[in-house]
């Protein structure tokens, strides 16, 4: 089963880890957006060739897993790291409020449904997470769940902690690597964003209201980042908290995460054995003289 790569913004499994120690920028140094995008390159590059040998191994699948507060940059940040990857190979969802068929079933199913075929990258433009997120931080939420009365309580954040961690560690063992990436803005990142999407014109389409609103729990979302990361980031399907506030070097970072974790699993195109390669020397010597 998968094991996480080290990183220094991998979240400890040991549940210590704190959203106030955990940066949102680096040091100047690795802020050189000409170097981060040509090492971004790299690494797209890398993860382009990983893939086409995952497909042909056929044994694993990658999850991508983002999520973040408004304006951390989760689109761009997988439009960037999966530029270059073929199409067939990668399958991108995002997850926004409910349908009443998805209402209808358990809170994992809608994701579950469209977790990655063997061979493919699968990514979660947010995710099952939103139930331990905005559902904690509004649980009033819960009143559209359909949910047994009996389950209505104080337990159910820990419940769906247990729910996650059991799911996460099925699809892991069989083939599945799971991989979240927490893109942690800080709160003045994220007001300059938002400025800019209201003061230029091409970014008017990003802006709305209930973005403001939501800024205004703040800090009760960070108190559910804080809980659910502690409570899922395990070795066989990591959290990953990745400074956002510089975009080019959050990009970098999450790309050169996905790569290394690819390259851990040791895949290799398919051999063929003596009797296939004596077929195909016969097969081609037919091509080669056919009229």
């Amino acid at each position: 089963m998968f094991e996480a790569i080290d990183s220094p913004y991998l979240v400890p499994f040991d549940g210590s880890f704190s959203v106030a120690d955990a940066a949102t920028s680096v040091d100047q140094s690795l802020l050189d957006e000409k170097s981060n995008k040509k090492k971004l390159r790299k690494q797209t590059d890398k993860i382009h060739d990983l893939q086409r040998i995952m497909y042909a191994h056929d044994s694993h699948s990658i999850l991508l897993v983002f999520q973040a507060m408004d304006a951390a940059g989760k689109d761009s940040t997988i439009r960037n790291v999966l530029t270059g990857v073929n199409p067939a190979g990668c399958q991108v969802f995002s997850f926004k409020k409910p349908s009443a068929k998805e209402l209808d079933h358990d809170f994992l199913w809608r994701t579950t449904v469209r977790l990655p075929e063997r061979g493919r990258i699968g990514v979660f433009n947010r995710s099952y997470y939103e139930e331990v997120l905005v559902v904690r931080v509004h649980p009033e939420i819960l009143n559209f769940q359909q949910l047994p009365e009996e389950h209505k309580h104080s337990n159910i954040w820990s419940q769906r902690y247990e729910s996650i961690r059991d799911f996460e560690r099925h699809i892991a063992r069989n083939g599945t690597v799971v991989l979240k990436f927490w893109l942690n803005v800080s709160k003045d990142e994220q007001r300059n964003r938002f400025l800019s999407r209201i003061d230029e014109p091409e970014k008017n389409w990003k802006f709305s209201e209930g973005d403001i609103k939501e800024r205004g729990h703040w800090s009760d979302y960070m108190n559910a980042y804080q809980d659910a990361l502690r409570e899922t980031s395990r070795p066989w399907a990591p959290w990953y908290a990745i400074p956002a506030d510089d975009k080019p070097y959050m990009r970098y970072a999450v790309a050169k995460i996905i790569t290394k974790s690819m390259e851990s699993l040791h895949m290799h195109y398919p051999k063929v054995d003596e009797s296939a390669k004596q077929r195909f020397a016969h097969l081609r010597e037919m091509l080669v003289t056919e009229k």
